[in-house]
């Protein structure tokens, strides 16, 4: 039986205390603090889609603190609450507040309204989802329990590294060579003689092997008769796939929620950064740097460079193109308000894979479809998951797949806890790599990122085996056996025991 003391100033969280001061902190500062930087020295427009953003603010940031303070490693939640806080909760209320937008296309005051409303649903029905799979945490999980309890096995993982150093060579240099690599994204896409779709399907199928052989040769777990060969192997490998991946994954020329995907899952999968305490500084960190780097992390986006302006936080929200989501939604509701929904958009996603010689009227890219209904040339527009709903089937549509994707996401964050002392399962792999990957799903539009995230998911799975546990994994009070793991070259290949649940 669990014992739990109760202090003043804690409350108790499945079977762990949090420190309500921590909480009241951090919710200070999200909810209070930043929002006023945000609207100093401006000349605030107060209406009623103002006064529901705030709402939406106070939602985004509160959930946000709690993960934060979290007694448990919630990174698919810390994905979600970091994209909603940053880039539907304080950018459009500088936007609503200043009527500044990056954008040239404008709505009226109801459309604006209707935009907060509808991202205050998602936030609701993703809050909902996530109550519910904490209620029902016990249950049976038919789907994502063996999913992420799979398990590396060493064959597929060492072919997949041949595999990545084999494309690698054969592919780089019809894509500008490694020079190219180091220039700009712009310099990549350029090249060669291939299509745009070609260039792209070929760059993700080095860059995505690239990284999971480097991951799965960190994590591959130990042999029952030795792994003395395995660790020669590795040895011959691990510079190799880091040299790669610093080559394809640096983000000088891929696009920054990519790069960071990759840098973030590699450090969230190392033992030192699985603690609920590194866990909370290292998400403290992150949001910081999303908040005051990510604006200008993207200075090699093309081959002739501005000089980097610092500018203020609000000025940043309301004109900078990485910002545009908010408005992209309003654009969107008054598209339906004039043409009415369009479902036949959603089977472009599960559809992505078929050309548009079989499919003459395959939907665009949502964030494409709203830049033609405005009249902007500029195609590569954003299309948050909320409109890709709405546009599909309205309101419901949204709450149905914000709710699902509450409960997914939780789960996806218990299954991992309870797995993350077995360091070569899916969960302690695939959940971080979603969990970042997701900014750019949230962001959209999805049917042009549903590619590389079915290659994300798909490649994990061809290096694993389903486990003998998968049936009986422990439960949250009683902790699981501590798995060993490969070793990194140069540690000695000596496992670790030392390290217990935080």
């Amino acid at each position: 039986m669990m014992f739990v003391r109760f202090n003043k100033g804690t409350q108790v969280q499945g079977g762990h205390v949090r420190c309500l001061a921590a909480v009241s902190g951090w919710g200070v500062v999200l909810i209070g603090l930043l929002p006023g930087l945000v609207l100093q020295n401006l000349d605030v427009h107060f209406g009623a889609a103002l006064a529901l953003q705030c709402v939406v603010v106070a939602h985004t940031g509160g959930a946000l603190a709690r993960v934060l303070t979290s007694t448990s490693v919630r990174l698919v939640a810390l994905g979600f609450w970091l994209f909603a806080y940053v880039w539907l909760g304080l950018a459009p209320l500088a936007m609503l507040a200043t009527d500044m937008y990056p954008l040239d296309y404008r709505t009226g005051e109801a459309t604006a309204f209707a935009a907060a409303a509808l991202t205050e649903l998602g936030l609701l029905a993703y809050t909902a989802g996530t109550a519910l799979a904490a209620r029902r945490g016990h249950g049976r999980r038919v789907v994502l329990e063996p999913l992420l309890s799979r398990r590396l096995t060493p064959v597929p993982v060492l072919l997949l590294c041949g595999a990545a150093l084999v494309l690698a060579v054969a592919l780089i240099p019809h894509l500008g060579g490694l020079a190219a690599f180091f220039t700009s994204r712009q310099a990549v896409r350029q090249t060669g003689a291939a299509s745009e779709t070609a260039r792209a399907m070929s760059i993700w199928a080095v860059a995505v092997p690239a990284f999971w052989g480097l991951l799965g040769l960190l994590h591959l777990p130990l042999l029952k008769g030795g792994d003395r060969w395995l660790r020669k192997v590795r040895w011959m490998l691990l510079p190799l796939m880091l040299v790669l991946n610093v080559v394809v994954n640096n983000p000088i020329s891929r696009p920054r929620f990519w790069a960071g995907t990759v840098l973030l899952t590699l450090l969230f999968s190392w033992r030192r950064f699985d603690s609920p305490r590194a866990f909370r500084v290292t998400a403290a960190a992150l949001t910081a740097v999303v908040l005051l780097v990510f604006p200008y992390s993207d200075y090699f986006r093309y081959n002739e460079r501005e000089t980097v302006q610092v500018v203020s936080l609000s000025e940043q929200l309301t004109t900078g193109m990485d910002y545009d989501g908010f408005q992209q939604m309003q654009t969107g509701i008054d598209q339906v308000g004039e043409n009415g929904f369009s479902p036949s958009s959603a089977l472009a996603v599960p559809l992505f894979m078929v050309p548009r010689s079989a499919w003459p009227d395959k939907p665009q890219a949502t964030g494409a479809m709203l830049a033609d209904y405005v009249g902007y040339d500029f195609k590569n527009l954003s299309a948050p998951l909320w409109i890709e709903c709405f546009l599909w089937a309205g309101a419901p549509c949204v709450a149905v797949v914000f709710c699902l994707l509450g409960v997914a996401s939780r789960r996806m964050d218990d299954i991992r806890e309870r797995l993350r002392d077995s360091r070569s399962t899916l969960a302690v792999l695939l959940v971080p790599a979603f969990a970042f990957y997701q900014l750019i799903l949230l962001r959209g539009s999805l049917s042009a990122i549903v590619g590389p995230l079915l290659l994300l998911i798909l490649v994990p799975l061809l290096l694993t085996t389903r486990s003998a546990r998968s049936s009986r994994v422990p439960s949250p009070v009683q902790p699981s056996a501590n798995a060993g793991h490969a070793p990194i070259p140069g540690t000695g290949g000596i496992r670790d025991q030392s390290h217990q649940p935080g």
